[in-house]
């Protein structure tokens, strides 16, 4: 039986570590940003502009633009179409675990699959984080921590019409503060088999 398990996570909840370990533990593929640049060559659009773009909604996205014309949408847009068919192409052949991307939303009617969110409570986020960015100050870390957090929450709902982070989109929610990343990784792996 082929399974899917996607990722949403708050920044700094340690989301990715978690899914890397546990395709690692379960052998299957794992996938994230480099979902963006598959997008981007499938596509033929400039790497760098696509990783700007990343998880982003685009400003200048207007209501008198045809929601039909593809080739007349800002990046945000196209970029936002062609990961949708690459997710969807990564959840057909299955064994995998997709970290963010609202893959969770597209792939919802997917039997087999376990739609996860990993959260952490502030100061827990602020440690990881210090840890993997020694360079950085507290005050740099926090505005990253509300910035990209922000930009997946209006991400998630301009794209999907669905609430980041809330409990209903999602079939587990786990506080990787509370329980460590190790308990994490184990009760998904638990899970998924």
């Amino acid at each position: 039986m082929k399974r899917i398990i996607t990722i949403s996570r708050e920044f700094g909840a340690a989301g990715g570590t978690i899914g890397y370990a546990l395709a690692q533990k379960l052998g299957y593929e794992y996938f994230d940003k480099e979902l963006i640049l598959k997008a981007a060559r499938a596509s033929h659009m400039d790497p760098e502009s696509v990783m700007r773009w990343d998880e982003k909604v685009s400003f200048n996205f207007g209501f008198a633009q045809s929601l039909f014309d593809f080739y007349n949408k800002p990046l945000s847009e196209k970029l936002y179409l062609v990961q949708e068919k690459v997710i969807r192409e990564i959840g057909e052949k299955g064994n995998c675990v997709i970290v963010g991307r609202n893959a969770n939303t597209i792939l919802k009617e997917y039997e087999n699959s376990l739609h996860v969110f990993i959260h952490a409570n502030p100061y827990w986020r602020m440690e990881h984080m210090k840890a993997k960015m020694p360079d950085a100050s507290a005050a740099k870390i926090s505005e990253e921590m509300h910035a990209i957090d922000k930009a997946r929450k209006k991400y998630c709902a301009y794209y999907t019409n669905t609430d980041f982070g809330v409990a209903d989109y999602y079939d587990i929610c786990l506080d990787s503060s509370s329980l460590g990343i190790d308990a994490c990784i184990n009760i998904l792996y638990e899970l998924s088999k």
